[in-house]
């Protein structure tokens, strides 16, 4: 019974150990892929996804912008429609925020409801 019980908890860190190198998960076992399912599962949530990461993506550009000031400006992203709202305090940075918007991959339409101050 030892033996067997052995010979179990060696294989199990004999498949976690290949596993591990391969990056993959611990305890999947050889031949099976997870990803596989994962990527089926994904797939019909990516343009979803997609659409979710536009405002954070717009809004990180911006902030690492020198010439927007992106506190200032509210970004507002659905079905790949971006809405940009707020106060900017030149024509020239109003410009620089729409286009980093419409650089952004994803953005299918841009709103301008920036007002100059």
């Amino acid at each position: 019974m030892r033996k067997i019980l052995l010979l179990l908890v060696v294989g199990a860190a004999a498949v976690g150990a290949y596993n591990y190198r391969a990056g993959r998960d611990i305890f999947q076992l050889p031949g099976t892929s997870a990803a596989a399912s994962v990527n089926t599962a994904v797939r019909g949530t990516e343009k979803v996804m997609t659409k979710a990461s536009l405002t954070p993506k717009i809004k990180a550009k911006m902030a690492l912008d020198d010439l927007v000031k992106a506190s200032d400006i509210d970004v507002d992203s659905y079905a790949g429609v971006v809405t940009l709202t707020g106060d900017v305090s030149s024509e020239g940075e109003r410009r620089r925020a729409l286009r980093i918007a419409a650089e952004t991959a994803g953005v299918t339409k841009l709103v301008d409801r920036l007002r100059v101050r």
